[in-house]
């Protein structure tokens, strides 16, 4: 099984935007210098990411994209699906023709991967990966639960993260 290009820019890409974006709208230039992402690939994604309704856009000066719901709402899965990322371990894409127009020996195994990799990727939120982010950088993330559940923007100077 293979994750390409495509959902791992998608996921680096919103845990940029999502590390930035209490401070207003994310410019895909920016996020194409701290990631080294090309800003033509960034501005397809996130044309899909906006499709699916996980980033607004804000046009004008000082625009750029924000996200559209919670980190907490959003999980892996949602991403990768949304830039239409195949997670398909099998070689017949689910068609059961892989062995000369029959189901391969292996089939129910690479089935069974796929199905467990949804699940997983279903469990993990992009808020779970933010904060993976700020616990390496030694931002202590109780604060900025704490002011998530009282509703407050919380305030951490995480600008200045690169990868």
């Amino acid at each position: 099984m293979r994750l390409t290009t495509k959902g791992r820019f998608a996921v680096t890409a919103m845990i940029d935007l999502a590390l930035r974006c209490a401070d207003g709208p994310v410019s895909l230039a920016g996020i194409s210098d701290r990631q080294k992402i090309s800003l033509s690939y960034l501005e397809q994604l996130f044309g899909k990411l906006r499709r699916y309704r996980l980033v607004d856009s804000v046009r004008g000066p000082g625009g750029g994209y924000c996200l559209a719901r919670p980190t907490s709402e959003m999980t892996v899965a949602d991403i990768i699906r949304a830039v239409d990322e195949p997670l398909d371990a099998t070689q017949c894409g689910g068609r059961e023709n892989c062995h000369d127009d029959e189901r391969c020996m292996t089939h129910d195994l690479w089935s069974t991967l796929n199905v467990k990799m949804f699940d997983y990727l279903s469990s993990v939120t992009l808020a779970q990966l933010v904060d993976q982010q700020l616990s390496r950088r030694g931002v202590d993330v109780s604060v900025l639960h704490d002011a998530r559940r009282s509703g407050a923007r919380p305030r951490a100077k995480v600008v200045a993260f690169g990868r």
